[in-house]
């Protein structure tokens, strides 16, 4: 039997935290911020980063989203102008900061699929003639055979395209980053999160204002994003519809994507957002159903960014038809998926939503 944990934001969990409960977790996420900019600076910067820098960065990425994070939920607690200087600002530095360890792990993603799917052996070629009665399933495995061989050719090509696309890529971002680190916007960025680190700009009545009510709106919003998905849909991990986009000359992300996207990010807010209720430190009860359906849902984000990937491959002049060929396959086994990563969120939002009845 699952655990069952206290909630922060239920009114009779106790004391009502307030707004030193929401000064006392930005302190700290500033001070978090801090010390990975230190460790950053410390560790080098290289053309290809140490992985003491990577950790550098997304520790970086962790505070800063935090940060942003509590400006969005608990803005009438602090100062209006401070918040919307800030929020795009950090926004700025947790997305750049994040663009090489994306590029860097949808290489990874991509790769490993085509091992995958290019990796088993051939049907055996038919030695006789088949009788009458095997005929249809020895065409079955020639065919099979056929598609495996194909496969199994245009998967070094296609698995070299896609290197070379996402290494570049992901060079970029590198440099991108190191510059922004590097930049007057982001000192300036630094600075202010120095000062946060001692002085809250909380407004007059913050002292006195529960913080619950406003952890609850972002739960509440959260719900009713996952309502108006089509967990219907995604009752099953197969959904044959979400392949009509494939290979289109259409760029635009994929349409069914955006929603589930969107529900990524409102549990994030309210993931945080019991953070910041739960204590200064932000020493939150984890809730290991809300860290399930979050998995779920950065998998998700991961196999559809990767299968975009293989179709902007695809998408490139002049290549051979078995590379072509093969990144096909490889959008279509993302795209699954993409469909399985919806029924692991659905599973894990279900038990959730019975959990808490």
């Amino acid at each position: 039997m699952a655990q069952q944990h206290l909630d922060p934001t239920n009114p009779v969990a106790g004391p009502a935290p307030t707004g030193d409960a929401l000064a006392g977790y930005l302190r700290t996420q500033a001070t978090e911020f801090l010390r990975a900019l230190r460790l950053h600076r410390e560790t080098g910067s290289g053309a290809s980063g140490s992985e003491g820098s990577a950790e550098a960065a997304r520790a970086l990425r962790r505070s800063a989203r935090r940060i942003s994070a509590s400006l969005h939920t608990f803005q009438p607690l602090l100062d209006t102008d401070w918040c919307e200087g800030m929020r795009p600002e950090l926004a700025w530095v947790s997305g750049t900061l994040a663009m090489e360890h994306a590029y860097t792990a949808r290489l990874e993603r991509l790769l490993s699929a085509l091992h995958r799917l290019s990796g088993s052996t051939a049907f055996p070629a038919q030695a006789t003639e088949p009788a009458a009665g095997h005929r249809a399933d020895a065409q079955s495995h020639q065919t099979a055979t056929q598609e495996r061989g194909n496969l199994t050719v245009g998967a070094a090509k296609a698995g070299a395209l896609l290197d070379r696309q996402l290494t570049l890529a992901r060079t970029r971002a590198h440099s991108t980053a190191l510059q922004a680190l590097g930049s007057s916007r982001f000192h300036a960025i630094a600075d202010k999160v120095a000062v946060l680190a001692s002085e809250v700009p909380l407004t007059t009545t913050a002292a006195a204002t529960d913080l619950r009510p406003h952890a609850t709106a972002a739960e509440e919003r959260l719900r009713d994003a996952v309502t108006a998905l089509p967990l219907i849909t995604a009752g099953s991990p197969y959904n044959a519809a979400a392949l009509v986009h494939g290979l289109s000359p259409d760029t635009v992300p994929h349409p069914q994507d955006a929603p589930w996207h969107q529900v990524r990010l409102l549990l994030r807010l309210h993931r945080y957002a019991r953070e910041a209720v739960s204590g200064p430190k932000g020493n939150a009860v984890v809730d290991l159903r809300l860290l399930s359906a979050g998995q779920a849902l950065n998998r998700h984000r991961d196999a559809s960014e990767a299968a975009a990937a293989a179709a902007q491959a695809a998408r490139t002049p002049r290549i051979a038809p078995a590379t072509a060929y093969a990144l096909g396959v490889l959008h279509a086994d993302q795209r699954h998926e993409v469909e399985a990563a919806r029924f692991a969120f659905q599973q894990s939002w279900q038990k959730e939503a019975v959990s808490t009845r």
